[in-house]
Order: structure tokens, then C-alpha cells, then sequence
């Protein structure tokens, strides 16, 4: 199998914008996932030739309904998932003693339960398909493992990621 697919989430601009268009130019079929659908099919459209490899899904990552229909729609497409590029985030401006609740969890939501959500559904389609990397002979089982540790540990999800959550997710600026 030659065909190698992809879903890059925050695909409209910055550094998901760039993912897109370079896995799109090494021959990947892209599911490009954002909120702003103009900003999609504006980066669709500069992938000259390859815009036909490209899926254009506007995906709010908060939602958990949207993120279904986002890996529903790859798989639909193109039958299968390879690589997902975890891009989507927000920041949240101003100093931490001045921001609200309401902001602290909408960068929550974004950056690490959006995160979270479109691992999981990555790794369901992952696990199901054969041969689950077309460029290894081997097959692998998805996994995490905590920011420094050398083992990868299938199981521990959960408490794999959340201590670098906590250490990285919405650095606020300080005095």
C-alpha cells in the first residue's frame, strides 16, 4: 500500500498551514481540520497539483461530535489513517491573575482535551487497519509515554500526559 494519509488539526494557518502543505507536496492524502472553512480551502487551493489529496473539514476540536465526524470523513475518503499532526491551540492573552475561568478552560478545552479527543479517535482507526504503517513491515500498537521518560507505555494514557499538561498548557505571561 502506497497511499499514506493524514489529518492535520489547526491546518488554516501558522504551523499546521505549513504541516499541510509539505505532507500534501511528499505525495500524502490531507485531512485539513480548522475552525475557519475560508482558511481551509484557501490552503487547499495552494496546494497547486495536490489539492486533489486534500480533504477540506472545518473542525472546532472542543466539540467531540465534530472530531467524530472529522476521522469519519478521513477514513470515508481516503480509508485510511497514518500520521495525525496535533496542531490545534489557542492562547490566552494577559497576565494569569487577570484571567477568567471561562478563558483558562476554553485553552484547556483547545489545546489539551482537543488533543486528547483526536488521539483517541486516531487510535481507533489506527488499530483496526492493515498493515497499520505501510512504510514498516512491522505493525506497532499506538502508545504515549511521559515527557521524559525513554519507555513507552501503552496503557497509562492518562497519566502519561498530564503531568506534561500541566507543565506546558497555557504558560500565562508573568509580572
Amino acid at each position: 500500500m502506497d497511499k499514506k494519509v493524514a489529518i492535520v488539526t489547526g491546518a488554516g494557518s501558522g504551523v499546521g498551514k505549513a504541516v499541510g502543505l509539505v505532507l500534501l507536496r511528499e505525495g500524502y492524502h490531507v485531512a485539513l481540520a480548522g475552525r475557519r472553512k475560508d482558511a481551509l480551502e484557501q490552503v487547499a487551493g495552494e496546494a497547486g497539483p495536490a489539492r486533489s489529496r486534500a480533504l477540506v473539514v472545518p473542525t472546532d476540536v472542543r466539540d467531540p461530535e465534530a472530531i467524530r465526524a472529522l476521522f469519519a470523513q478521513t477514513k470515508s475518503a481516503f480509508g485510511r489513517l497514518d500520521l495525525l499532526f496535533n496542531n490545534a491551540g489557542i492562547g490566552a492573552a494577559g497576565l494569569l491573575e487577570d484571567l477568567s475561568v471561562e478563558q483558562w478552560k476554553a485553552v484547556v478545552d483547545t489545546n489539551l482535551t482537543g488533543s486528547f479527543l483526536c488521539t483517541q479517535e486516531a487510535f481507533k482507526i489506527m488499530k483496526s487497519q492493515d498493515p497499520r504503517d505501510p512504510t514498516r513491515r512491522r505493525t506497532r500498537r499506538p502508545s504515549t509515554r511521559s515527557p521524559g521518560s525513554p519507555r513507552r507505555r501503552p496503557w497509562t494514557g492518562g497519566s502519561t500526559t498530564s503531568p506534561a499538561a500541566r507543565s506546558t498548557s497555557a504558560t500565562p505571561r508573568l509580572r
